[in-house]
């Protein structure tokens, strides 16, 4: 099976590789819903030590720089209490925390999840969060730009490995919200 996008040696629908991915990521294919099937959701083998945006797309395909995403947790603040978010963006681009993701929380402040909250909270690797299998109560903060690519490449809960997905299919992931301007 040949990817869509990127050089890699390794590609496989992910329903038929859930002993790969990390039990939130497994949980969410197996039980995927919506009008894209599962099958269309690709796990691709890579080194974790290509991780790094240079190295990746040297040794996987060029065209992965625009077609990539960053899934990262936000944690948004007001009154006391905290509230955690995921948002996924180009990863040509960097989130606008203070500004859209403030707004979009209602938050009077807004910053990156500490590293123990985002892995302990998602139950994912660092370095390797994905929109798929994150806490169904979460908004999941969409870019409107990562909707639109006819494939996305996205982490796969760890470190090794990724996924890649139909931009729309995103939509029909729990707590999706698209906003323009999320990345910038």
């Amino acid at each position: 099976m040949r990817a869509p996008i990127g050089d890699f040696a390794d590609v496989r629908p992910a329903p038929d590789c859930l002993d790969l991915l990390v039990e939130p990521v497994a949980a969410a294919v197996r039980d995927w819903r919506g009008p894209l099937p599962a099958d269309e959701v690709l796990y691709v083998d890579t080194d974790p030590e290509k991780a790094d945006t240079a190295v990746f797309v040297e040794s996987y395909g060029r065209d992965l720089l625009d077609a990539s995403a960053n899934c990262v947790v936000v944690a948004g603040k007001r009154a006391g209490e905290t509230s955690l978010a995921a948002c996924l963006v180009p990863a040509t681009t960097r989130v606008d925390v203070n500004g859209v993701v403030r707004r979009q929380l209602a938050a009077r402040k807004a910053s990156f999840a500490p590293h123990d909250t985002a892995v302990g909270a998602t139950g994912m690797e660092y370095g390797g969060i994905t929109p798929i299998g994150l806490p169904a109560d979460w908004p999941l903060l969409l870019d409107a730009a990562v909707t639109e690519l006819p494939h996305v490449l996205v982490g796969s809960g760890r470190r090794r490995g990724k996924l890649i997905l139909p931009g729309k299919a995103l939509l029909q992931l729990p707590g999706a919200v698209v906003l323009e301007g999320l990345g910038r």
